[in-house]
């Protein structure tokens, strides 16, 4: 059946592939015929993000736990994503489920739907494979070790047939927040993360406090479980002229571009801060350099 409208854009990832989509984003709406409607289709964490993609698409959320498990919220689901015939479906994730983000795209009615070939996992590859038919077409975005932002360039310039240098990660100032305005000069520290072994030890940010100008007041920020959750780094709550604050990711945008530096972990805070244009050093465990950071050098800001 031929005659859909709208493009759909199938981004399953975390909050900082969330993060780091938003840079290219802009390509992939650019597949959009004029007055056409763009949804971007988020993970219901990452939809915490949602606010880096005003102006350029509605944004819509699925829990794919949930929708694993439950026949009744799968078609709900469905149904919920199901009421406009799509012109073109897009998967931007290299790495898919075929029980969630694939089996929902299957579900979907759309004239076209395309993707990258996915990457291999022993546990799937059967069910990967069967998965193709799936789509009109797959793209061949190169190895499984290859930086994200890179990649996504690289299916943004197939699907447009212009080939343009992947962009450097930091947004134009016309798609950032208004900066916090606080009392004082700050700087923001990140020492929490979701994966505790990207966590630097709670002595090395103390150091980091005591070595930063003494007119700087310290912002520690976190989800508002982080302190109880990681009762070790209470000692550095407690230094004179720090405090915590559990800043939505919005909030913790903005305090980002007031901020004279961020330091922070591994984590989506960090790829947002650097977004932001704040001055940041992430700290990166060794066992996960690679995977995401240190940014590809292409791509890497001047901050």
């Amino acid at each position: 059946m031929h005659g859909g409208s709208g493009i759909l854009i199938v981004a399953s990832g975390g909050l900082g592939d969330a993060v780091l989509l938003a840079h290219v984003f802009p390509r992939f709406a650019a597949l959009a015929q004029p007055g056409e409607r763009i949804c971007l289709l988020l993970r219901r964490d990452a939809g915490k993000m949602a606010f880096l993609f005003d102006g350029l698409c509605d944004v819509e959320t699925v829990d794919y736990d949930r929708f694993a498990k439950s026949f009744w919220f799968r078609r709900a689901t469905v149904e919920r994503l199901g009421a406009q015939n799509w012109r073109l479906i897009v998967s931007v994730d290299y790495l898919r489920h075929p029980k969630r983000d694939e089996a929902l795209i299957k579900s979907l009615s759309a004239d076209e739907k395309i993707a990258m070939i996915a990457r291999p996992w022993k546990k799937y590859d059967s069910a990967l494979a069967k998965n193709k038919k799936i789509y009109a077409c797959l793209f061949e975005s190169g190895p499984i070790h290859l930086d994200k932002v890179v990649r996504w360039a690289r299916f943004a310039d197939f699907l447009t047939g212009s080939i343009v240098a992947p962009p450097i990660l930091r947004l134009a100032p016309d798609r950032l927040p208004q900066p916090a305005i606080e009392a004082k000069p700050f700087a923001i520290l990140i020492p929490y993360s979701a994966v505790r072994e990207k966590q630097a030890a709670p002595d090395l940010f103390i150091d980091i406090v005591k070595a930063l100008p003494d007119d700087l007041d310290i912002i520690v920020a976190g989800a508002p479980d982080d302190p109880a959750r990681n009762p070790d780094y209470a000692a550095l709550l407690d230094l004179p002229r720090v405090r915590f604050e559990a800043a939505a990711f919005e909030r913790l945008a903005r305090l980002s571009r007031a901020a004279k530096i961020v330091v922070s972990v591994d984590t989506a805070a960090m790829h947002l801060s650097v977004a932001m244009g704040a001055p940041t050093l992430c700290l990166a465990s060794a066992a996960y350099v690679g995977e995401i950071v240190p940014y590809a050098e292409t791509i890497t800001p001047p901050n």
